[in-house]
């Protein structure tokens, strides 16, 4: 089977491209390595399943020709993390909406399946907690950056959603909550990479608001499998479905294992999120997915 990873040379796409690859699949790579990095996917160069194409997701006629070849899509090219949201948050809705619609685009003309991975990001501020697929998306006011890329995400899953019924282009949609591992970077604000970066080298940990904040986070490997999946499930298709973990953990609770694991001397530091994001932010108390479905 040969597929198409848009964002191949990121910290998820490349955990995908070694578990394809490891079953005996061709993969694809496309990235323009905005936030993808070279080293994610160096140990697979010369490999004989695996190829790489440096191009922006928004150029049409390579995205065209890309999703010819495959039999098979998974679009995870996206602008990611927190901090790029909120500081790029152009380049982030047009990343999102511009790119994933021209990836639909080629899959309804080409009828290929794909698998568009969108985020938790799209339940917003609802106060339901675990959040199951059916439920409302509580978005918050647009002058407020972050809910930019919720938003975008949301968009993508309406423009799958239509591809599907209106074209019966085969689409699976996959929600993904905090997903953690090898390769991942805190460049953009991801807090695991950034608190053991922070530990290793003894400096405090910087937890934003006051750390009571709850999170699940699930490995890459996890995410992977669940992906892969989805995608060669026929009754998947058409459908959403939350991938993650469900076991919470604080955000001071998680900065002090890695204090402990790492046996460092860093102290915990609290930061006001205005000062980290801008007086305009805000932050979801808790994120926990109801993966009955899967």
């Amino acid at each position: 089977m040969r597929y198409l990873i848009t964002g191949g040379a990121g910290f998820i796409g490349s955990h995908l491209a070694d578990a394809l690859i490891a079953q005996g699949h061709s993969v694809l790579a496309m990235d323009d390595f905005s936030t993808g990095r070279h080293e994610n996917i160096a140990h697979l160069e010369g490999h004989p399943l695996f190829s790489i194409v440096c191009a922006d997701i928004a150029d049409e006629a390579i995205v065209r020709d890309c999703v010819a070849g495959a039999d098979r899509v998974y679009h995870l090219a996206s602008a990611v993390g927190v901090r790029l949201v909120v500081e790029q948050p152009v380049r982030t809705i047009e990343t999102i909406v511009h790119g994933t619609s021209v990836v639909l685009k080629a899959c309804s003309r080409y009828r290929k399946p794909v698998l568009l991975t969108s985020t938790s990001e799209v339940y917003g501020k609802s106060s339901k907690v675990p959040f199951s697929e059916d439920d409302d998306l509580v978005i918050g006011p647009s002058p407020r950056r972050r809910w930019g890329y919720a938003c975008s995400k949301a968009l993508d899953e309406f423009l799958a959603m239509a591809y599907w019924h209106h074209s019966h282009v085969p689409i699976v949609i996959a929600r993904l909550f905090n997903t953690v591992g090898p390769r991942q970077t805190g460049q953009y604000g991801m807090v695991v990479p950034r608190f053991v970066r922070q530990a290793l080298a003894d400096e405090p940990l910087t937890v934003y608001g006051d750390g009571s904040q709850t999170r699940c986070f699930c490995h890459v490997k996890d995410v992977v499998g669940g992906l892969m999946k989805l995608l060669e499930l026929p009754a998947a298709r058409g459908q959403v479905f939350n991938i993650g973990n469900n076991e919470e953990v604080s955000i001071r609770e998680l900065a002090e294992r890695v204090i402990r694991l790492t046996e460092s001397r860093s102290t915990i530091k609290l930061v006001p999120f205005e000062d980290a994001y801008g007086p305009d932010f805000e932050d979801m108390q808790r994120r926990v997915p109801d993966l009955s479905k899967i």
